[in-house]
């Protein structure tokens, strides 16, 4: 620190520059230093000596700003919920779990087709629809002799 190296308060005189008005005439009037206001208020000086002394005690102010304890805050919940969706990919999942979801994914393909053919049979023209009727009972009536 400075204070460490220039202990001597002679060095520091001649570090710093003295007026050329304390030589010449005694008769006229020194100005003083001017005061900082705010070093001046009694409450600045409180706060200061509060740092200090929290300092002392190894007592920090807050270690960082609510935004970047937030935003890390994010980032490890991020972090957290990625390293578990790579877990449950790596995760082999077991025969009986295999063949659940291959059913319902039969189950799924037959859904959107039921939907595509009532889609279909509702955007189809009168005659269409009635061709099938007549296919559906001509083929009904087809079982009903063969059986």
């Amino acid at each position: 620190m400075y204070s460490e190296r220039h202990s001597d308060p002679s060095d520091i005189r001649c570090l710093v520059a003295e007026p050329d008005y304390f030589d010449s005439n005694p008769d006229l009037i020194r100005p003083k230093k001017l005061l900082n206001p705010v070093k001046a208020s009694r409450s600045h000086q409180e706060l200061h000596r509060e740092l200090l002394m929290n300092q002392k005690r190894g007592v920090g102010a807050e270690n960082k700003p609510e935004l970047q304890r937030v935003l890390e805050y994010r980032r490890r919940d991020q972090l957290i919920r990625q390293r578990k969706e790579e877990e449950e990919a790596r995760k082999i999942k077991s025969p009986f779990e295999q063949q659940l979801q291959k059913r319902q994914q039969r189950l799924d393909e037959l859904e959107r087709e039921q939907e595509r053919s009532g889609e279909e049979q509702e955007n189809a023209p009168e005659f269409i629809k009635v061709r099938e009727n007549l296919r559906r009972t001509s083929t009904f009536s087809n079982e009903k002799q063969a059986g």
